[in-house]
């Protein structure tokens, strides 16, 4: 419990820094690039899916890594324990989705609902983010 703990807690905090080291980058380099405010915007949005896909990937490990070692549970369902199915699985908790298909059982339980409540926190901290660009890339033109 206190492993799943730690781990969970080292998760949540690396996608969160990732986040705020993505968006401050995308803050301090859009406006300085010599091109279109729209097309300015589209590698604001561009370089925040590429960080959240980024951030999912982190969680994807970390569901990787559990369910290979014992004491952590397993996820069950459509599941081959492959990378590729624990980032599935990452996808569709983070997105918040949840099509069911693959179920965590275990400690693994509260990583996956760790997972979809920072990736709501972090889907809606880029919403404001870029709508907060968009508004200063319309104010420049």
């Amino acid at each position: 419990m206190i492993a799943a703990f730690v781990l969970n807690a080292t998760l949540v905090a690396i996608v969160v820094l990732i986040h705020f080291e993505a968006l401050n980058k995308l803050s301090l380099i859009t406006p300085k690039i010599p091109i279109q405010h729209r097309l300015r915007v589209l590698i604001g949005v561009s370089g925040a899916l590429i960080a959240h896909v980024i951030e999912i990937f982190v969680f994807a490990f970390g569901y990787y890594f559990m369910v290979n070692q014992a004491g952590f549970g397993t996820l069950i369902g459509r599941f081959d324990n492959s990378l590729m199915d624990c980032a599935y699985f990452s996808f569709v908790n983070f997105t918040t989705l949840g099509f069911g298909d693959i179920v965590a059982t275990g400690d693994i339980r509260f990583l996956a609902g760790l997972e979809a409540l920072t990736g709501l926190v972090l889907i809606t901290w880029t919403a404001s983010f870029m709508f907060i660009e968009m508004e200063k890339q319309w104010k420049d033109r």
